[in-house]
This record gives structure tokens, C-alpha cells and sequence, in this order.
């Protein structure tokens, strides 16, 4: 019989120096496509910079539509891939290193608190310490 698993996922979206902007807790088991709205809506930019995990084209078209730029790379399965600007998306490393920061914390990166309050709360303090340190 199959155990389950009790996981969780931070999403995250970051500016262009790899500051932290907003951020959703979701279920471990949850896609990445399904808090993407959540996570851009009503945030003015450019540009939007993704992986090919929101490649999707209501996600793409909403991107347009609010006037930004989608630079997410087309899934290997499309049947006509979308053109992405190549040299934008050498900016997606932001977000991985952003992530990579964070992991430091052991408290993040093994998920220590059982409350997702408790959880958020020092996720956001370590986001603070990161804006501080990284200006």
C-alpha cells in the first residue's frame, strides 16, 4: 500500500536583481502552471521570465494581454513551438539562485515547522535578510 507523502512547494516570483516580490506555499503534488496566475496577477512588468513548466498558452496569452513580454522556453511536445527571446531568458538564473540562497536556511530547506504559518513566517524573515544582504 502506497504511503503519503506530506510535501510542500514555495513558489516564487523575483525582480530583476533576484529580490522576492511575492510568494505561494502549495501543496507538494500541486503544478507549478496552477499558482502561476496567482503569483503574477496584477504585477506590472516588461517581461515575464519562466521554465518550461508554465508553457501554456492561456498562461502566455494572459502574460500578453497585461502588455509583458513571455519568455518561456515551448515544451519539447509542442507541435508548433512558440519563439522565446534566447538572451532573456539567460535572466531565469535569478530565480535559481534566489532559491539556492534560501536552501541555506535548514529550517527551509527540510520544512522543521509543522504549521504553514509558522512556515511562511520564516521563510519570510530569511527574504528579508536576503533583500538586506543582496542590495
Amino acid at each position: 500500500m502506497p504511503v503519503a507523502r506530506v510535501t510542500t512547494k514555495l513558489h516564487f516570483a523575483v525582480d530583476a536583481l533576484g529580490k522576492p516580490l511575492r510568494m505561494i506555499l502549495s501543496a507538494g503534488q500541486v503544478a507549478d502552471i496552477e499558482c502561476a496566475h496567482d503569483l503574477i496577477a496584477d504585477m506590472p512588468c516588461a517581461s515575464l521570465v519562466a521554465d518550461k513548466g508554465y508553457d501554456a498558452n492561456a498562461l502566455v496569452m494572459s502574460i500578453e494581454a497585461s502588455g509583458a513580454q513571455a519568455v518561456i522556453p515551448p515544451r519539447s511536445n509542442r507541435i508548433a513551438p512558440r519563439h522565446y527571446d534566447r538572451c532573456a531568458y539567460r535572466a531565469r538564473n535569478l530565480i535559481e539562485r534566489f532559491f539556492n540562497r534560501i536552501k541555506h536556511y535548514r529550517r527551509i530547506a527540510t520544512r522543521y515547522d509543522k504549521l504553514a504559518c509558522s512556515y511562511m513566517a520564516f521563510v519570510r524573515i530569511v527574504c528579508a535578510v536576503i533583500s538586506y544582504r543582496y542590495m
